[in-house]
């Protein structure tokens, strides 16, 4: 008979090798999925990078009309993106590049995103400081 205390480290021991099997160290294996976008884990760094580049669709970039770190919009009709929620803006861009959700701009904007670009875009955007503001109290008079 085995003493529930001397099992114990067994236990613990098969509990870790389940829970870190599912990895795949294949340099070729698909990233890990860490959002609820399914997208690949983003970086700030890749993110600021691709926020600069000019869309070929349109020749902007996301911080020539949301302006610098996403809080300084060149039209006011335009979103304050920084230190929106990551999942938000992935979900977001992923809809304007599949044709879920139409804007003039936007759509060709994120036509040529990739799951990847999506993913550090909404992490660079994400890690901005927030101007966000709820609406509570914007329709009284």
């Amino acid at each position: 008979m085995i003493r529930p205390i001397r099992a114990l480290p067994a236990l613990v021991l098969a509990g870790l090798l389940a829970a870190c099997g599912g990895q795949s160290h294949d340099p070729g294996a698909q990233p890990a999925r860490s959002s609820s976008a399914g997208l690949p884990s983003g970086t700030t760094e890749a993110g600021e990078q691709a926020a600069n580049v000019k869309s070929a669709a349109t020749g902007q970039t996301c911080i020539d009309c949301h302006g610098a770190g996403g809080n300084e919009p060149i039209d006011p009709t335009y979103p304050k993106i920084g230190g929106q929620f990551r999942d938000y803006l992935a979900h977001s861009l992923q809809a304007y590049r599949d044709g879920d959700r139409e804007h003039a701009l936007m759509s060709q904007q994120a036509t040529g995103l990739s799951d990847q670009q999506i993913a550090d875009l909404a992490a660079y955007f994400a890690a901005q400081p927030s101007q966000l503001r709820d609406l509570r109290g914007a329709h009284d008079r």
